[in-house]
């Protein structure tokens, strides 16, 4: 199915303010749709006078459809549709005087031209289905009346109105509660579901006749109100604006509309909704979150406290091989301390990985205890990852850079080590996003691999965890072999991301 801006572009000449203009108007016609109990359809010139294209489609939540086809894309040429013709060439609205039959289903139409400043850019077709039509109660008589007001509106180019959009997600709609204002900013009625709404609010009685926005001042405390311009603005109906107002245990959205179908105000529409749910669950989430990072806060707290105690013990080891191991321990939970404290600082739960990919070659260059110049580089970029991989992630990380400094430089050759002071060993880390998946490489210009080597029957701790990490926490797979540039060796794991 063509989009609005697709078929603008394929077929009419409206330019970029009235597809602006139209989409304004797309974002707020369900208000339409449901007050008139009806189908919509946007009608466009085509660019060579030829005809119509339908570019929008809106049906009403309110009552039942009038087309029960998609008729977005369609095109019908001039004197098929003479209504639209019509409306079209004289901007104003046309109505049929007869219905149309269409499938069986009697239609009434109407064809409101869509204005904008001086000009006509296209036509909205309301289309009502006629089956099961009786006497319409005191709330239809007032959805229908509105409606009219705001088909008015469109065609003297005075809605939609730019000041605001209606498409977000928790704005009032039709059905969650509909009030009428007079001019003066009494309520002429009230839809039960809004009358419900201010009654949990501790209204006793009925709206009618009452002024909305003293009433609410009368209901809600002043800290919870909105700003006095505020509340006078959108109660009172005088402008196209939304507030969100309660009491400690509700909260209601309420949405303004001013009507002006003949140029003056005549009052306004207001649609309230209860959003006491949604906004005490946005509480719960937002608590949620404090309380993870809070969590990711402490932990880091902890793993620093033990790799301390860690690095006090190792000082009073006089055994080198006890002392490395204990550095080695250490080195280990400070990777994971970085994770958590990366994760603390976020605002979900995906780590930015290559904030601790930068601090954690930081941390092996100054624990490696490496005489000559080691440089650790990266390229490409890791990007964000989850939380449960981050961790494992570091911990791989950490020991593939500790091995290739340690294996790859300490106790090089004379000759060897000459060409690190002049030319200093480098470490690099490149990583490579793909979809779904992340390969990451470390490679050294160090010494290499020995003769023989097998990554899968080696006994060092550091490539065991590697190992172990990457196939079992990881679910990825992991190759060791010599350096693409003839010194030193490269490592390269590759994982999946979900």
């Amino acid at each position: 199915m063509p989009s609005l801006n697709e078929l603008v572009r394929a077929h009419t000449d409206l330019d970029d303010e009235d597809v602006t203009w139209l989409h304004l108007l797309m974002a707020d016609w369900q208000i339409l749709a449901d007050l008139s109990f009806a189908d919509l359809v946007l009608w466009l010139p085509d660019r060579a006078g030829e005809g119509w294209w339908a570019a929008g489609q809106m049906r009403p939540t309110t009552g039942p459809t009038a087309l029960v086809d998609d008729v977005i894309g369609t095109f019908v040429p001039v004197g098929r549709r003479r209504m639209l013709d019509e409306a079209f060439e004289r901007g104003r609205t046309v109505r049929e005087g007869d219905p149309e039959l269409r499938d069986v289903v009697p239609v009434r139409v109407e064809i409101v031209p869509v204005r904008r400043g001086e000009r006509v850019i296209g036509c909205v077709a309301r289309n009502t289905n006629l089956i099961g039509l009786r006497t319409p109660s005191r709330l239809e008589l007032s959805y229908l009346q509105t409606a009219g007001d705001l088909a008015q509106m469109i065609a003297h180019g005075q809605f939609p109105q730019p000041s605001q959009r209606g498409d977000h997600t928790d704005s009032p709609r039709v059905g969650d509660g509909f009030v009428r204002l007079d001019a003066a900013g009494r309520v002429s009625y009230a839809s039960p579901n809004a009358l419900s709404a201010f009654r949990r609010l501790g209204l006793q009685g009925d709206l009618t006749g009452l002024v909305l926005a003293d009433l609410t001042r009368q209901l809600i405390p002043p800290r919870r109100r909105p700003d006095e311009e505020t509340l006078s603005a959108v109660l009172g109906g005088r402008s196209a604006r939304d507030a969100e107002l309660g009491s400690d245990e509700v909260t209601l959205a309420v949405r303004s509309i001013p009507l002006s179908p003949r140029g003056e105000r005549v009052g306004a529409l207001l649609l309230v909704r209860d959003i006491t749910d949604l906004r005490r669950r946005d509480r719960e989430l937002v608590t949620k979150d404090v309380t993870i990072r809070e969590i990711h806060h402490r932990v880091k707290n902890n793993l620093q406290t033990v790799a301390a105690l860690l690095r006090l013990q190792g000082r009073r080891m006089t055994d080198p091989a006890a002392r490395a191991a204990l550095e080695e321990a250490e080195r280990r939970v400070g990777s994971i301390a970085v994770v958590h404290e990366t994760l603390s600082q976020a605002v979900d739960e995906d780590a930015d990985f290559d904030e601790i990919a930068s601090r954690l070659s930081m941390t092996v260059s100054e624990v490696s205890g490496v005489d000559v110049g080691v440089r650790v580089l990266r390229a490409g970029s890791f990007g964000t990852v989850p939380a449960t991989i981050a961790t494992p992630l570091a911990m791989v990380l950490t020991e593939l850079l500790q091995n290739a400094v340690e294996h790859g430089y300490v106790g090089m050759a004379e000759g060897d080590t000459q060409r690190l002071v002049e030319g200093r060993g480098t470490v690099t880390v490149t990583a490579q996003r793909r979809p779904g998946r992340l390969t990451v490489s470390v490679e050294d210009d160090g010494r290499g691999l020995p003769d023989g080597f097998d990554v899968h029957g080696s006994t060092n701790l550091g490539l065991t965890i590697v190992r172990t990490l990457v196939e079992s926490e990881l679910a990825g797979s992991l190759v060791l072999g010599p350096s693409g540039t003839g010194h030193g060796a490269r490592a390269v794991i590759d994982l999946p991301l979900e």
